[in-house]
């Protein structure tokens, strides 16, 4: 089998490395030889059940896993020993004959993808996942204009240009990449592969839990481009219309810090309960819930590139979500299929009537197949890991 290094910064050991990194090497290891560089967090690693179980699943699929610690801090100097590190990683397994093609997950690792590239002639795939640069931005994190901020863009085009093929999220950001560089990306081969889900896993329950129902939110809600003030007053409403509903975030965000931006009154009290849960436990804590909310940042340039993972795994469970429009093709994927209520405004007059939208929606006996229906078309797993075969095919035997 022909030998591929797949690097990213992401850890193997979270939620978002298990569904959107090993669920996809699981199908190509049947074909290429995988060696995986991730960055691990200390909090997870510490977790030594969990290491082990991620080894293991590494092993019975033949993917050779190279974990490396995560540094947070210093701000800066933490991303540039990433890529030291990547860097020498990655010229040391192409001097070894592992690595014939190099897949890069997200920016950072794109860049030593390049630099790697232009050293031995190894080609390398431009995995972009979303507009990072744009997201920094738009979370406060990144300063339009500056040093920093040039820097990442000129990343950004020279690994569009340079890339022996680029993956983008949503087609929304490949309508804007091609407007922004025309130049750079003539002849350039992008696919699109939102974030899937492993859909034997999140599933519909075999029967839908009694009364109460619960409204919930999944992931990170902290992360500065995630509208915690919506989901404040979508909980709010909710919890007036419907006095015997309940109310779940399932993250992995501080809980006192979460508690404090969605409930700081604490209006809600033992409704809203807050909790986390491993990656093989999420399947099980979703299809508990009866709708599930996601609020982003929309309308900025970021949230065109945003694919949320969570939106897979809520319809996969046969759910409905309630969401805002400008982000990725999350609103054309709602209206398509009838699967959910798109909310305009954050004001106490469009949040009700979100809500009453969602009431009458969740009286449709045939929504949870809508659901499904969405999910098997949209987010599978086995349709985006055949794409990444397809394109792994065409860079290392091309016709």
């Amino acid at each position: 089998m022909t030998p591929t290094l797949y690097i990213t910064r992401n850890g193997m050991l979270e939620p978002l490395g298990q569904s959107q990194v090993l669920s996809y090497l699981r199908g190509l290891s049947n074909d290429y030889q995988i060696t995986l560089i991730s960055f691990e967090k200390p909090e997870d690693w510490a977790d030594e059940t969990a290491v082990q179980r991620v080894q293991k699943d590494c092993d019975r699929h033949g993917i050779r896993w190279l974990p490396q610690p995560f540094h947070h801090r210093p701000k800066v100097l933490a991303p540039a020993w990433s890529m030291l590190t990547f860097l020498w990683l990655c010229l040391r397994e192409i001097r070894r004959g592992n690595a014939e093609l190099i897949h890069a997950r997200s920016y950072i690792p794109a860049a030593v993808a390049m630099v790697a590239g232009k050293l031995t002639g190894t080609p390398f795939i431009f995995d972009m996942r979303a507009l990072w640069p744009e997201e920094l931005i738009t979370a406060g994190r990144l300063k339009r204009g500056s040093w920093m901020h040039r820097a990442i863009v000129w990343a950004e085009r020279t690994c569009l240009k340079r890339a022996a093929a680029v993956v983008s999220l949503t087609h929304a950001a490949v309508e804007y990449l091609r407007e922004t560089y025309p130049d750079e990306l003539e002849g350039q081969r992008i696919v699109v592969i939102p974030t899937c889900a492993d859909l034997e896993r999140f599933a519909p329950p075999s029967s839908r839990p009694a009364e109460p129902p619960i409204y919930s939110c999944i992931g990170t809600v902290l992360s500065g481009w995630f509208r915690t003030d919506w989901l404040r007053t979508f909980f709010k409403v909710a919890a007036k219309k419907s006095p015997n509903a309940q109310f779940e975030i399932v993250t992995r965000d501080d809980a006192s810090q979460v508690r404090e931006s969605i409930d700081p009154k604490d209006l809600l009290g033992e409704r809203l309960q807050i909790l986390a849960r491993k990656p093989h436990q999420m399947p099980s804590a979703v299809q508990r819930h009866t709708a599930s909310v996601m609020f982003y940042a929309g309308g900025s340039i970021s949230e065109l590139g945003r694919s949320p993972t969570r939106m897979a795994e809520i319809l996969g469970c046969g759910l409905p979500v309630v969401a805002n429009e400008g982000v990725g093709d999350v609103a054309s994927i709602i209206k398509r299929y009838r699967v959910g209520v798109l909310v305009k405004e954050n004001t106490l007059d469009d949040m009700p009537r979100a809500w009453s939208a969602l009431q009458q929606l969740e009286r449709d006996p045939e929504l949870p197949q809508r659901c499904r229906r969405a999910a098997e078309e949209t987010f599978s797993l086995h349709s985006g890991t055949e794409k990444y075969k397809d394109i792994y095919a065409r860079i290392l035997r091309p016709s």
